[in-house]
């Protein structure tokens, strides 16, 4: 007497996490539970089907098409599919029924150790009572992990993906903390606080510094993405906060430590909606530093630069190239705007005792803050108080208004003051700490006012771009017939000038400040 032939089935797995994936527990013990229940029906299992880190509510998955394929190849043996557990299949109500159906379309038999599966309405009734459960569960789960994660951000901590600068590293007493990944995150710092001082003008500057680094992670061509450039301007993260709009979380304290102050941060904000004033340009060389720069006086439009072609030699020119312009097409010779300009640097260097006269009277007032930052402490309190009074009104006025215009545009203003705070609360914490050494911080700051044309002279396009940037605020204007109009330099040239006039300069503590940001350490011109 023959043996009847086995029945044949195969097995369905899924895990739902990349690090159930990475353990094996999950897709294991689902399978050994499964084999179980074959050996003791007396199944024949032909294969395993396991389905790596995908979601229980997603319908169209790959495992499940090719177990759906095989089915229907071996239509003819109507071969069971063994599940752990009803939610291995789905987690969602609909997502089941349509799996069911889609089994039963090729002829294949649901079964499980955990549940019988009939075709009676009593059976169908407990099956979709139990997958209703599994939905329940996994929208459960998901509110309990989005609680935690936010109670997680609540107190300091990210969540989400480390960006680049960081890495996440197990620290006692905080669990996972984002720390610095160096060299790396000195970089990207060094670029942030670049643009915010205006030393890199616009994003393609930002983009070919960090090209220039070779730690600095790159794309499969060796280039830095665009949107990467942009998201780091956008991402208060490397200002020590964390913002989830979607959690109504904003700018909240964090506890990693931070590559920029929010203030600097700020700055960024700031200066991404303005436009550049001395950019450089892919078509500026050290053929004409001054392209982009010098503008027409006629019609305000930046001079372009070419050369021209003589009877013996090529001539180098700056031109407006503005239709409409009285100037259009009329040529100033290379050599008289830039020996014009050169001019220009040397009229701002002082004589030796006004020099030596100006760096007294800032080494006096560098003392004076130094002696005042209690001071200046109490000040800034007043000031967080008075802002902290403004929110409480404004907040008042939301109450009380059923106008939603209204309340996005007092939500807008207390957002504001909430950043002013953040602001004044650095400031505070500043002045508990002690100030740099005064000779250390501003050597080579003072070098540079002392003798701005002396790092034009280097010939370095580099370094004459950044003459360009720290002596004026503004564009220069250039007449064909009278040179440069006055030329607008910046705060401490004016400084150093008033006192040369003979006029009476007087400077409160604070207005050293500019020399910190507008005046970065420069490597000192040979």
């Amino acid at each position: 007497m023959t043996n009847p032939p086995k029945q044949k089935a195969v097995i369905y797995c899924r895990v739902s996490s990349n690090k159930q994936v990475a353990q094996g527990h999950g897709l294991s013990s689902q399978e050994t539970r499964c084999r179980e229940y074959a050996r003791a029906k007396g199944y024949q299992v032909l294969q395993v089907f396991n389905e790596e880190a995908v979601s229980g509510k997603v319908l169209d998955r790959p495992t499940i098409q090719a177990m759906l394929k095989f089915l229907r190849h071996g239509r003819k043996d109507n071969l069971v599919v063994i599940i752990d557990d009803i939610s291995r299949l789905a987690r969602d109500i609909e997502t089941h029924i349509q799996l069911r159906a889609a089994i039963n379309s090729v002829s294949g038999k649901l079964e499980s150790p955990s549940i019988e599966f009939g075709e009676d309405s009593d059976s169908r009734l407990v099956e979709h009572l139990l997958a209703s459960v599994a939905a329940h569960s996994r929208e459960k789960n998901a509110e309990q992990v989005r609680h935690r994660m936010r109670s997680r951000v609540l107190n300091g901590y990210c969540v989400t993906n480390a960006v680049v600068g960081y890495r996440y590293e197990k620290v006692a007493g905080h669990g996972k903390l984002l720390v610095r990944d160096e060299p790396v995150a000195s970089i990207i710092q060094a670029a942030l606080e670049g643009f915010a001082q205006g030393k890199f003008e616009t994003h393609s500057e930002v983009k070919q510094f960090l090209e220039s680094h070779e730690a600095y992670p790159k794309g499969r061509d060796g280039s830095v993405h665009w949107q990467r450039v942009a998201e780091m301007f956008e991402r208060v993260v490397y200002a020590g906060r964390i913002s989830m709009p979607n959690w109504g979380i904003h700018n909240h304290p964090a506890k990693h430590e931070a590559l920029i102050s929010f203030e600097t941060w700020l700055k960024i904000q700031d200066r991404l909606g303005k436009q550049p004033k001395a950019p450089i340009r892919k078509d500026v060389s050290e053929d004409f530093p001054l392209r982009g720069f010098i503008t027409c006086s006629c019609c305000d439009k930046p001079l372009t630069s070419c050369w021209s072609k003589g009877r013996n030699a090529r001539y180098p020119y700056y031109i407006c190239q503005t239709k409409g312009c009285d100037e259009y097409k009329k040529s100033i010779r290379r050599e008289k705007a830039e020996s014009e300009f050169e001019s220009l640097l040397l009229q701002l260097r002082p004589s030796e005792d006004l020099f030596l006269l100006a760096q007294a009277m800032f080494e006096e007032l560098w003392k004076n803050r130094a002696e005042n930052r209690d001071q200046e402490r109490q000040s800034i309190k007043r000031n967080l108080q008075n802002i902290e009074r403004q929110v409480e009104q404004l907040l008042d006025r939301i109450v009380e208004t059923d106008s939603p215009t209204l309340i996005h545009s007092y939500e807008k203003r207390v957002q504001k003051l909430e950043d002013q705070k953040v602001v004044l609360h650095e400031k505070i914490a500043k002045c508990g700490s002690t100030l740099p050494d005064y000779s250390e911080n501003y050597r080579t700051a003072f070098s540079f006012l002392g003798n701005p044309h002396k790092l034009w002279a280097s010939g370095k396009l580099e370094d004459r771009r950044t003459v360009l940037k720290l002596v004026f605020t503004e564009k220069l204007p250039y007449d064909k017939k009278e040179g440069y109009r006055t030329a607008p330099i910046a705060q401490p040239f004016r400084v150093i000038g008033d006192l040369e006039g003979g006029k009476d300069v007087m400077v409160e503590p604070s207005g050293i400040e500019p020399l910190t940001s507008t005046l970065p350490v420069l490597r000192s011109p040979s």
